[in-house]
């Protein structure tokens, strides 16, 4: 029977255009040009969206995940405009936001996300790639000596650190989770596997290994359709499992990255994708797939 219970979807965006705060859909971003067109992300996408294409699903709350809001711009506007909204449904029940983790002023930052709103985590992007047209950010960010003090004020605070990488930051992460065994890190979209070749696929296989041989590691299984040419539940699943092979059921969650995620997959297929995937896991897994895992780590 496929899975009914509770889901919380522990990876999602919202946005207001009108607020000019998200230049990146605009297209003015040279760093997301590998994400391609975005027409289809140029509306306004509220709550009342959210839980439209949400419909059926048994929500039982969401985490909201940094929208790249201008960074010329105070990151704390995102907290508070988001906590401005009507968050039914425990929508945007609990915030992962962005902070300059370099900054001198890192301690100060965190805590006026806090006070603003639910706050447990900030995401810091590190996709490099050897190929100009898919690298986003330089290499070896997480080893840079500014960046570590952000992340131990980040860990003092004791919020989570969330990664939006790819395979080739694998050792990176592993790396920082081995040095700060008290951090809580969360890797993003399956670790985003661009490369579907053969030697680009091992990568990513690699890469998993090495970051869930650390405890303090855990993945969203976030937006996997994007990361199969092959749409069908077959391929679906198995673009799930490989995630959830490496990290076990219970280290791995439930996202949808909507609706960036829409470009891949409707919200009823995401939800229907992944239960099918883990049909042949026990219901105590399946429950702590899609909600249990992700209530834990973010402190529902």
């Amino acid at each position: 029977m496929p899975y009914a219970g509770p889901v919380i979807d522990a990876h999602h965006h919202l946005w207001d255009l009108s607020l000019g705060a998200h230049p990146w859909i605009a297209g003015t971003d040279p760093a997301m040009r590998s994400l391609g067109n975005l027409d289809f992300l140029r509306h306004d996408y509220l709550p009342e969206h959210f839980l439209a294409d949400v419909a059926e699903t048994n929500l039982a709350g969401s985490v909201h995940v940094e929208a790249a809001w201008d960074r010329a711009r105070d990151p704390v506007e995102e907290t508070r405009w988001l906590m401005s909204l009507p968050r039914p449904r425990r929508v945007a029940h609990r915030l992962v936001a962005y902070v300059a983790l370099e900054h001198p002023a890192v301690a100060d930052h965190l805590a006026a996300h806090r006070a603003a709103g639910p706050v447990v985590g900030v995401r810091e992007t590190i996709r490099w790639h050897p190929d100009p047209a898919k690298r986003w950010t330089e290499a070896g960010i997480l080893h840079r000596a500014d960046k570590r003090r952000g992340i131990a004020a980040l860990a003092r605070a004791g919020m989570l650190l969330e990664v939006l990488m790819n395979p080739y930051q694998s050792q990176d992460v592993a790396d920082l989770a081995r040095d700060m065994p008290d951090l809580q890190i969360v890797v993003n979209h399956c670790a985003t596997p661009v490369d579907r070749d053969e030697p680009g696929l091992d990568r990513w296989r690699h890469g998993l290994a090495l970051m869930a041989a650390q405890p303090n590691v855990a993945i969203k299984v976030s937006n996997f359709g994007a990361y199969t040419p092959d749409k069908s539940p077959a391929g679906l699943r198995q673009a799930v499992l490989t995630c959830i092979d490496a990290f076990g059921p219970a280290r791995s969650m439930f996202g949808t990255d909507y609706p960036v995620g829409r470009r891949a997959l409707s919200y009823a297929d995401n939800v229907a994708g992944f239960a099918y995937a883990i049909e042949g896991f026990s219901a105590a897994e399946q429950r702590a797939l899609f909600h249990d895992n992700a209530h834990r780590i973010y402190r529902f």
